[in-house]
């Protein structure tokens, strides 16, 4: 990338002169405070995902059993799914929540631990809901074999 030219009608060539940036001073964010929030348990057989959302639905913190170290088939374990429960309530912290309604989907060994793991760290659980996706008669059935 070469330096830009200005021509004039005169023809004479003249680099631009270097424009002073003015950076505007970053502005001090508030802290968010969340005091009611929403936490979404995603339980499968091979994984437990937790993420923690403001009442607008906007996440402020989440975690999960492979991102705290645990590989192949010790992530899907009720151990690991408390500590993502109580990984997820330390990056939380700073929002000083205090209510919380969970919602728990699918299923899996780590269902129990994870709400267990979440009432232990001191939150006042409004309620708790089963969003498990159930299947109402799924695909049609194949035709009869013609022998």
């Amino acid at each position: 990338m070469g330096k830009k030219k200005i021509i004039t009608k005169d023809g004479e060539t003249t680099a631009p002169e270097a424009a002073e940036v003015s950076v505007a001073p970053k502005k001090a964010s508030a802290k968010k405070q969340v005091l009611n929030g929403t936490a979404v348990i995603n339980v499968s057989y091979n994984n437990t995902l937790i993420s923690i959302a403001d009442s607008k639905g906007q996440v402020i913190s989440w975690s999960s059993a492979g991102l705290l170290g645990f590989k192949g088939s010790k992530k899907s374990t009720p151990y690991a799914a408390n500590l993502v429960a109580k990984d997820v309530f330390e990056k939380s912290k700073k929002f000083n929540l205090t209510n919380i309604k969970i919602v728990i989907k699918g299923i899996g060994p780590g269902r129990e631990s994870a709400i267990r793991g979440l009432a232990g760290t001191g939150l006042n659980i409004l309620s708790i809901m089963d969003a498990t996706p159930i299947a109402h008669n799924g695909v049609r059935r194949p035709k009869p074999r013609r022998v």
